[in-house]
């Protein structure tokens, strides 16, 4: 499976406070960049979910900054009940923001999410703490987030980064690299991942599971030991067969 990576630009050249249809263009034009499954825009405005609740969180960020706060926090709730998908109006979502298969996912109030970034569905930036200030995660430009994945507290995952599906990452994780497990581990370091056209290879079959690195090195362990232990009882018998030997010879 591949996608199609939006275009990033340069820090410098983004307006320092885009208008609402600028943003909403750009969610649209990312979807239909990198999922092969979108076909036009009217596809896309009426049957994606994940689309219609970026489009209501800017809406309802713009009503929070604003300080409405109940009027924002009331179109949260109407975006999550016709979407599934709950983003807290105070969340920071940067431009060229994806939710693939929006279903299930939640982002907590202090959330902050740069950039050109992917979530699959399931995917929590929840909190760890019930204290006041920031709590949940920062994800910079370019992340990707597979299903199921929980990042959780006011921990940084670097610029480019890859969390695997159903990961748990409760510690920063550097850019560029690919985090996988309960808790996430890097298991990949960075690397090019563009692949013709632009696209970006998602590498899903190379994922290492890390469970099963661990059983192969047991099992390399357990046959050393047990080819060891062998070639120690072979000597043993063969030394014991001597000392009869010698027996024998001396009682004769």
């Amino acid at each position: 499976m591949t996608i199609v990576a939006a275009p990033i630009q340069a820090s410098a050249a983004r307006p320092a406070n885009p208008g609402l249809w600028r943003l909403w263009r750009d969610d649209v034009g990312c979807v239909k960049a990198r999922d092969p499954a979108a076909r036009n825009v009217v596809e896309i405005l009426l049957t994606y979910p994940g689309v219609h609740a970026i489009i209501w969180h800017r809406l309802a960020n713009r009503l929070w900054r604003s300080r409405f706060k109940f009027p924002a926090r009331f179109l949260s709730w109407f975006a999550r009940l016709v979407t599934n998908v709950d983003i807290h109006p105070g969340a920071t979502i940067g431009r060229n923001f994806f939710i693939d298969h929006g279903a299930g996912v939640v982002i907590g109030e202090t959330a902050e999410v740069g950039d050109n970034v992917t979530l699959y569905h399931g995917v929590t930036l929840g909190g760890v703490s019930w204290s006041a200030g920031k709590r949940h995660p920062t994800i910079e430009d370019g992340v990707l987030v597979g299903a199921g994945a929980k990042i959780l507290g006011p921990i940084k995952v670097g610029a480019g980064a890859r969390i695997g599906a159903n990961s748990v990452v409760v510690e920063d994780v550097p850019p560029g690299v690919t985090a996988v497990g309960i808790p996430a581990r890097i298991v990949r370091e960075p690397l090019r991942r563009g692949g013709a056209g632009g696209r970006i290879n998602l590498d899903h079959h190379l994922i290492a599971d890390p469970v099963g690195e661990v059983l192969s090195i047991l099992l390399d362990r357990v046959d050393f030991l047990e080819a060891r232990i062998n070639h120690m009882q072979g000597r043993a018998r063969g030394a014991a067969a001597e000392s009869e030997n010698q027996l024998e010879r001396l009682n004769q």
